[in-house]
């Protein structure tokens, strides 16, 4: 149902809007679909209780997460209320970790407390010098890092958008 292909946490949260251009189709249309996503992000171990408080201050920091990253792509500076909003996310608490008796790591904690990591990925992010894109498929609106050799990856997923691509672009030769 959700897709982790991003490189990192902040823009796999981004990509829960499919597109952004026609269609809005967003993954997170409801509370209990954040809560989904946090556990798939494996950010928590138990779907916690989301409100539609937490839904709607959990948009809020996607999208500013979103507009900042495209601006940063595109050499620009990020909106100041953007900025501000992903800092302030980014200051909360953590959720907590911890290493069970079998070797595996649980975690725990409050949806605040997932959106605080998600928050900070993104402060991380946008503050590194690594190569944020936005994937070459023109349905397509999900943005990555492109930590390829010599940087020129294209497409956010080789078997999602890629393939699509390659393979519209093998119908069109073969039609003529």
């Amino acid at each position: 149902m959700f897709t982790f292909v991003s490189g990192n946490l902040a823009l796999d949260f981004a990509g829960t809007v499919k597109a952004r251009t026609g269609s809005f189709d967003d993954a997170l249309d409801s509370p209990a679909a954040l809560a989904d996503w946090l556990v798939a992000a494996e950010l928590l171990d138990r779907a916690p209780d989301c409100d539609a408080a937490t839904l709607d201050r959990a948009v809020r920091l996607r999208e500013a997460a979103y507009r900042m990253a495209v601006a940063v792509s595109h050499g620009k500076s990020p909106a100041e209320a953007d900025r501000r909003m992903v800092n302030d996310c980014a200051k909360g608490e953590l959720p907590a970790i911890s290493l069970r008796l079998n070797g595996t790591v649980a975690r725990s904690g409050t949806p605040g407390a997932a959106l605080t990591a998600i928050a900070r990925s993104a402060v991380e992010l946008l503050g590194s010098s690594a190569s944020i894109k936005e994937c070459g498929r023109p349905e397509c609106t999900r943005l990555y890092v492109d930590a390829s050799r010599g940087g020129t990856r294209r497409w956010c997923d080789m078997t999602i958008c890629g393939n699509r691509v390659k393979s519209a672009a093998f119908r069109a030769r073969h039609a003529e």
